[in-house]
């Protein structure tokens, strides 16, 4: 079979082994990124497709007489057109629970980051306040412990629950959070009553229609001001604009992202203004340790294998 990959560069940092993948096509080629007026010419005779982020739309599947499989190199579907693949007999297939260590670690880095003040600290030493201090150390930011401190979690799939068992680690309570129209739960606090009673809101939920905006300006108004938000979910479950105004305004103390709604942002994106004090931005990298990568080439591989066996796994629309 002839397999493409149209955005390679968005998995391999040529640190990953695709030996085992390469091995199942008679022909892999590895494209490391594919613009929309290169898509179909590089896919019109492909078997099978991989594609991270790149739109398959049904105009192009339609064009591709020979595919057979779409490999998902992620979970997210949005960028396949599931109905179109559908009705051609194709089977699409995505990546599942590879990085619930990676982001969970990320997610406590952050926190961590902000509890101890780390960013501020690390500049002030590069610009010298170390070396002129009078006293052995410096402590002019705070620096705070989680132990005793009440984490929120919002979303308590298998990512929240890997950051809830980290944060018990260290010694904080740990509150689950219900959204208004869920059932019920012993085991959960209404989002309302949540809000109040964190020192940090750690965001592991889809974007979804009821989750867009969760946390906007209202949300910040009734959260401490000594409170901490974090978020390794989804650009857009945060008002981008409502929070660069609470901290601005310093109605919480501060908020470490790791994504946006535009990915990537443009230069003069609301979060990247250099007026915002205490907010911590990484490149939506918290999936990316190499061993969740590698997990995804291998679940890509195990996919392939059970689709030529005819029995696929991990197929996430129907063929009938």
């Amino acid at each position: 079979m002839k397999a493409v990959y149209l955005d390679h560069a968005s998995l391999d940092k040529n640190d990953l082994d695709l030996s085992a993948l390469k091995r199942l096509f008679d022909e892999l080629i590895l494209y490391p990124v594919t613009e929309k007026t290169q898509l179909l010419q590089r896919v019109h005779d492909a078997e099978v497709i991989i594609s991270n982020k790149v739109m398959l739309d049904a105009e192009i599947i339609r064009q591709c007489p020979a595919l057979r499989l779409i490999l998902i190199s992620a979970t997210g579907t949005n960028n396949i057109d599931l109905k179109q693949a559908s009705a051609q007999g194709i089977v699409v297939c995505n990546c599942q629970g590879y990085g619930t260590a990676s982001v969970a670690q990320h997610t406590l880095c952050l926190m961590l980051a902000m509890a101890t003040s780390l960013m501020k600290y690390d500049q002030s030493v590069r610009q010298g306040q170390w070396s002129r201090s009078p006293t052995f150390c410096i402590l002019d930011f705070p620096v705070i412990e989680l132990a005793g401190k009440t984490l929120g979690i919002i979303g308590y799939g298998e990512l929240g629950q890997a950051v809830a068992k980290l944060a018990e680690a260290f010694g904080m309570k740990v509150l689950i959070g219900r959204l208004e129209d869920r059932p019920e739960h012993p085991d959960r606090v209404p989002f309302a009553d949540l809000l109040p009673r964190v020192d940090f809101l750690s965001l592991h939920c889809p974007l979804t229609t009821e989750t867009r905006d969760l946390i906007g300006a209202a949300e910040f108004a009734v959260m401490k001001p000594s409170a901490f938000l974090i978020n390794c979910a989804r650009g857009g479950i945060v008002n981008e604009q409502a929070l660069a105004d609470a901290l601005r305004q310093k109605q919480i103390a501060g908020a470490a992202m790791d994504v946006l709604i535009e990915e990537p942002p443009q230069p003069d994106h609301v979060l990247l203004a250099d007026d915002i004090p205490n907010l911590v931005i990484t490149p939506h990298s918290a999936w990316g340790s190499v061993d969740a990568r590698q997990r995804i080439v291998d679940q890509m591989v195990e996919n392939t294998v059970a689709f030529m066996q005819g029995q696929p796994i991990r197929q996430v629309n129907s063929t009938g």
